[in-house]
């Protein structure tokens, strides 16, 4: 069977699992998308989620002048989501995709996250002259991956009494020539309390906080040569927004908490682009940029961490608890 990588959803260091596009196009076009979504929806969840946390360690704004920059990691866990590991796939929902094994029945298949493996389908021509059989990929899990990871640089500056923006990005990385990622993002925080005159003696501090993230990546597979064309490739752009409010400890000399409420809403963009000479018992055709697997996502999350002040050096852990619960963990250096 061929094989080709495949960028599941762009998460930032993991190239996925890989998709038979020759085998899915020989299905038809229309199967072929069908198919893509469903697989693909979940892992394209999950990274909406993962790239959208880590925008704070604490709600105490930093004074004019004051910067921090950070190195960021998130482990965004799926070990536990089952329904997210597997969808139903119903035959009379697909016009030439069927099992082999008991076929026009509806059964549970793996998608980008999950692990079940062996499941033959096929197509045929009504003559029963043309017969294909192939394997559907499994996910992540069937290789002991529990969790989709990311991570950046971010840096943040206070401004005015209050307020302190903030960006993020990764400088775009190669990954086996063909393959590349990178991302960047931009956020304010505004911390109420400064407002308040005995804001420097007050043991807490409250903040709200807004976030953008644009995460974007591209396969080009082109020389593959699994399909006759030019120009294949996978492009892939996810975009989240963080609305949180943010609560923490200050003036503790050495160890501070922190805990957020807020709404992460993003979506996900997978296009297939290129030309593909597909052929198959249903159809000998060019077809040009076939189409483009979408995911939105959005929803409360919860957030409580911890941030150690050593001087000049800093960590921060946290644990954001949404329908993607992600462990997050910080370097930090700066002034305040």
């Amino acid at each position: 069977m061929k094989r080709i990588l495949l960028l599941v959803a762009l998460s930032i260091v993991t190239v996925s699992k890989a998709q038979d596009l020759n085998d899915l196009f020989v299905a038809g076009v229309n199967d072929a998308e069908r198919y893509a979504n469903s697989y693909l929806a979940p892992v394209s969840e999950a990274t909406i989620y993962s790239i959208s946390n880590g925008w704070y360690n604490t709600a105490d704004a930093k004074p004019l002048g004051g910067f921090e920059i950070s190195i960021v990691g998130n482990m965004t866990g799926f070990k536990n989501k089952d329904d997210k590991k597997a969808f139903i796939l119903d035959p009379n929902e697909y016009e030439n995709l069927d099992f082999v094994d008991n076929p026009g029945q509806a059964r549970p298949v793996s998608t980008a996250l999950g692990d079940i493996q062996g499941i033959e389908v096929f197509v045929e021509d009504e003559s029963g002259l043309f017969r294909e059989e192939f394997e559907l990929p499994s996910g992540l899990a069937s290789e002991n991956f529990n969790f989709i990871p990311s991570g950046y640089i971010q840096a943040s500056v206070g401004l005015v009494k209050g307020l302190e923006v903030k960006a993020r990005f990764l400088p775009k990385i190669k990954f086996d020539d063909d393959a590349k990622i990178g991302l960047f993002g931009a956020g304010i925080q505004y911390d109420f309390t400064k407002l308040l005159p005995a804001d420097k003696v007050l043991p807490v501090a409250v903040s709200a906080v807004i976030g953008y993230t644009g995460l974007s990546g591209e396969y080009d597979f082109t020389d593959t040569g699994v399909i006759a064309g030019s120009d294949q490739r996978i492009d892939a752009k996810v975009k989240t927004w963080n609305f949180s409010a943010v609560v923490s400890t200050k003036n503790i000399p050495v160890i501070n908490f922190y805990g957020g409420l807020g709404y992460i809403t993003g979506k996900s963009d997978i296009d297939l682009l290129g030309t593909y000479e597909a052929n198959g018992p249903f159809f000998t055709e060019t077809i040009e940029d076939p189409f483009t697997v979408s995911k939105k996502a959005s929803g409360v999350a919860a957030t409580l961490g911890t941030k150690i002040k050593l001087g000049f050096f800093r960590l921060n852990a946290d644990y954001n608890f949404s329908e993607f619960s992600t462990f997050t963990f910080g370097i930090n250096f700066g002034f305040r």
